[in-house]
């Protein structure tokens, strides 16, 4: 419990807030909470599930450090979009990618990948996967497959670390008025950062390294369990702690 010094020094806390300010700061809490679960699920459903055969280290590996035995089209033939064509349909098309991938004979290839993959992979589809269509759209995932590229990791690292920290300095900021002792509120605070710093650093060493995938994992682990804790103790203080 805090001492009389601490208890001074932080006298607007969480329980003593206006009840306008509580709803407010309660109904900001819910919805980033709400917002991060999904944001997981996004994350998930398109980046981590398209590239699964196997576990989720496996899986982050193929995202960021790429499948370097096989091209991208072939790798998801054999994982994600297997049950999507035939045994006959995915190895005319294998075939076709190790033969050298020719414009001339994608002709007998593309009926194939507009009835098995343009439902969800066309611009038409609206679920923003990168589209199958034309020669030009596939040729791009019969190379081998290096992970996402210098230009694609810049741009979601710069997102995500502008639009995380906004999240994080909120919710720390109403975490704040916590009565949680000060070094716990302190740690608490910088936690998340801490782990949107660990999980995009290691998105890029994991492109070249991927032991990394294991850190990418425990940055996101450590980042939700944070959240976590400044939203559910926030609200018990706020609604559930009883007065002292």
């Amino acid at each position: 419990m805090p001492g009389p010094d601490e208890r001074q020094a932080h006298a607007v806390t969480l329980r003593t807030l206006p009840l306008p300010l509580k709803v407010l700061a309660t109904c900001f809490l819910l919805t980033m909470g709400i917002g991060y679960l999904f944001g997981v699920a996004y994350l998930y459903l398109t980046a981590i599930q398209p590239h699964a055969n196997g576990t989720l280290v496996k899986a982050i590996i193929t995202k960021y450090h790429g499948d370097r035995g096989s091209s991208r089209l072939e790798a998801s033939l054999e994982g994600s979009m297997k049950e999507y064509a035939t045994s006959e349909e995915r190895q005319q098309i294998i075939g076709w990618i190790r033969a050298g991938a020719g414009e001339a004979q994608f002709a007998d290839i593309r009926p194939i990948l507009l009835r098995a993959c343009a439902s969800c992979h066309s611009a038409e589809a609206g679920m923003g996967l990168a589209p199958l269509t034309t020669y030009a759209e596939v040729a791009e995932f019969t190379r081998v497959d290096l992970g996402k590229s210098i230009q694609a990791l810049a741009r979601v690292s710069h997102v995500h670390l502008f639009g995380m920290s906004f999240i994080f300095m909120l919710t720390g900021a109403v975490f704040s008025l916590s009565d949680t002792p000060r070094l716990l509120r302190a740690l608490l605070i910088a936690a998340p950062f801490v782990a949107i710093w660990l999980d995009i650093g290691s998105w890029w060493f994991t492109k070249w390294a991927p032991l990394f995938a294991y850190t990418v994992i425990g940055g996101g682990v450590l980042m939700g369990l944070s959240l976590a804790g400044q939203i559910g103790l926030s609200l018990y203080e706020m609604w559930i702690k009883a007065e002292d």
